[in-house]
């Protein structure tokens, strides 16, 4: 290989640029798809310097153009390169007096030639042995030798012998393992030198459980994000057919994606500032600043800028994510396409968004090609929805098919046939011993698993604490800087500066400097938590994965109005501290049981919660409420903690039956008193 056996001559390094850390040293050296080679010269010094290489497809190729470059050096040649030009007569004259080895070996080989050359730099970690080519125009030493055949190669021994080196083919593999084979031929010790700080520091990605009957949110809005902003922004100005099929493809997810409400609005926000962009082309920096969640908007619009991967997680860092989250984005949409037939949808549509965008944005190239000969051959063809639907799946079971057994392939996720036998066994059939699909179930089986019902919300954050967590660009030690996405903080002040989240530590030493504080001090800290809290409402809940998807947020409505009344409570308490008023544990109880209009709340169970987490018992609640000074309020809250777990309807049958018994009782007592009135007014029978 090149990259081990030609060093220091030629060292070649690789940047993964699908990694969001290197995205900005991808874009100064202007890396737009993948695989891209860039050679430097001797002495480069900046990132211009570099000049893409096209080799094709092939080794051989590679080593030629690598070659050739070499040999276009102009300036001083390299101390760590071996001389690659043809050695004349006078050169070879009187070579082991000038050179301290051993051995010389000279290839013969015609112009065009490059097994030379190749293994010149082959034997060039090795000691004791020189190799130089001589072309077959060289006629004094083709004589000399009496060469007939080209190449071939022969070895000379500083004691004045010489012999044709026999192989069985004249190749450069077999030059070079008979070369490093030969008696006192020893290879040095090359070591490269890295760079301080280069060393592989990459941190294992958590195992994510995941099950591929079903589809993860966390996957899809990874994919919206690296191709909007990763894929992109690789490109300094956006223009013609690129600038076309970004606006295309935007404005397709924007019409069909299934998202929550705030990434539904980032995609709409971006679909109408690309139509709004009348320009004939646009910036790097322009898309990007359209590419920022906008947290103030009337309607916030926020999309991740982290890849999570659940469902395409591979079993390594660089197998499986963003391409399987993209075809699993394709799939959704043209599902979610068949059900707009009543919105005339298109049956390119989708296909034709995704055609523009791998052809212009995907960075890896040899997929694009791919992608782009399969569209080319068929696409066309598509006349319905479920037509398009049919075509996608049957190129990605071609693109696997081609891809099974590849470099690329992720071990524990081989490339298969998909949808496999255990989750569709009706979608396979067997006809005159060949598989056959069954395709009208296979139609059926993607739209109900590439239905929004099967899509899980594992691993996603909620979308408010998305909000609050706009990263922006923050100084660390030494100057260095971590880019986020431009974004000012969520964080507000409001009554004096809010602290960030501590951890579990730091949050116990505060529990004990609180009860050493001041009330009022601890009521001012009190609100910061609790503020910080309502970012972590529940997201939203899916009971029922065939249910339709939800438009708005499930929250658990007792312990949000906990938090909002506790978190106003506090914050009277606090505004009293500042007036001079020293509140004690007492004088809090009262304002967490009040509402907006002044009156008692009715959340006694959040009450209870509160005294126990401040290790109060019910006693001692009511003996807080008897020190109050006003009556009518001791009043009210004894009739509040003596009904405390019942609702108004208890209350209310409880006055009923005490009224109908009442009522009850009295017609008995009335009944039996009559009775015996009577009774004593019946005169008697005299005796006989």
């Amino acid at each position: 290989m090149p990259g081990l056996e030609w060093r220091p001559a030629v060292v070649l390094g690789a940047f993964n640029c699908a990694d969001e850390s290197h995205q900005k040293v991808c874009g100064d050296f202007g890396i737009t798809g993948f695989p891209t080679l860039k050679f430097f010269k001797a002495f480069s010094k900046s990132p211009e310097d570099g000049k893409r290489l096209y080799p094709g497809d092939s080794l051989p190729a590679l080593r030629q153009s690598l070659i050739t470059n070499l040999e276009r050096h102009q300036d001083a040649w390299p101390p760590a390169c071996p001389p690659l030009e043809p050695a004349s007569t006078g050169e070879l004259r009187g070579f082991f007096q000038r050179n301290n080895v051993t051995y010389l070996a000279l290839i013969f080989e015609k112009n065009d030639s490059f097994v030379g050359r190749e293994v010149i730099l082959d034997m060039q970690q090795y000691e004791n042995i020189a190799v130089r080519r001589v072309l077959s125009s060289e006629e004094e030493l083709v004589k000399k030798y009496s060469v007939t055949t080209f190449p071939s190669a022969y070895l000379f021994v500083s004691s004045g012998s010489f012999s044709r080196i026999s192989v069985q083919l004249e190749a450069r593999s077999f030059y070079t393992y008979f070369l490093r084979r030969v008696p006192g031929v020893t290879r040095d010790s090359y070591k490269l030198t890295l760079m301080p700080g280069t060393e592989n520091t990459t941190t294992p990605a958590p195992v994510r459980h995941a099950d591929s009957s079903k589809l993860y949110m966390a996957d899809l809005e990874s994919a919206l994000h690296y191709s909007l902003r990763g894929e992109t922004e690789r490109f300094s100005v956006l223009e013609g057919e690129r600038l076309a099929a970004l606006k295309h493809y935007v404005t397709v997810l924007a019409k069909y994606f299934p998202g929550r409400p705030y990434v539904k609005n980032f995609l709409g926000s971006l679909d109408t500032w690309l139509k709004n962009q009348k320009q004939s082309n646009i910036s790097c920096s322009a898309l990007e600043e359209a590419l920022k969640n906008k947290k103030n908007a009337p309607k916030p619009a926020v999309l991740t800028h982290s890849m999570t991967w659940v469902g395409c997680q591979g079993s390594k860092p660089h197998f499986r994510g963003y391409p399987c989250s993209l075809w699993t984005l394709f799939h959704l949409l043209t599902v979610q396409a068949s059900k707009y037939k009543a919105r005339t949808a298109e049956p390119l549509e989708v296909l034709g968004a995704m055609r523009g965008y791998v052809c212009y944005f995907f960075g890896c190239q040899t997929c694009s090609k791919h992608f782009e000969a399969m569209a080319a051959e068929s696409m066309n063809q598509v006349k319905s929805l479920d037509e398009a639907i049919l075509w996608l799946w049957s190129r990605h079971n071609r693109a696997n098919a081609r891809l099974a057994g590849d470099l690329t392939e992720d071990p524990k996720f081989p490339k298969m046939q998909w949808p496999p036998p255990d989750m569709c066994p009706s979608c396979h059939n067997e006809v005159s011993g060949q598989h056959v699909w069954n395709e009208p179930t296979v139609l059926h089986f993607l739209k109900i698993h590439y239905s929004p019902a099967n899509i899980y919300f594992d691993y996603t954050e909620p979308e408010r604490v998305l909000l609050a967590r706009q990263s922006r660009e923050v100084e660390v030690g030494g100057g260095e800087k971590v880019m986020g996405d431009g974004r000012a903080d969520m964080r507000r002040k409001e009554r004096g500066e809010n602290k960030r989240e501590e951890d579990m530590e730091e949050e116990e030493e505060a529990e004990e400097r609180r009860a050493e504080e001041p009330d009022g001090v601890m009521m001012e800290r009190e609100v910061g938590v609790l503020e910080r809290q309502e970012l972590h409402r529940p997201s939203i809940i899916r009971m029922n994965p065939r249910v339709k998807e939800l438009e708005e947020d499930i929250v658990d409505l007792d312990s949000f109005s906990e938090q909002h009344f506790k978190s106003k409570a506090l914050k009277e308490a606090a505004l009293a501290a500042s007036r001079k008023r020293r509140l004690s544990k007492r004088d809090t109880i009262p304002l967490l049981m009040a509402d907006d209009d002044g009156h008692q709340a009715f959340d006694y169970v959040a009450a209870w919660e509160r005294l126990r987490r401040r290790g109060l018992d019910s006693k001692q609640l009511v003996g807080a409420l008897e020190e109050e000074g006003s009556d009518s309020l001791r009043k009210r809250q004894w009739f509040r903690v003596l009904g405390l777990g019942f609702s108004r309807l208890d209350v209310s049958l409880c006055i009923i039956l005490y009224c109908l018994s009442s009522v009850c009782l009295l017609g008995m007592y009335t009944f039996f008193r009559m009775r015996l009135r009577s009774r004593k007014g019946r005169p008697g029978f005299p005796a006989g």
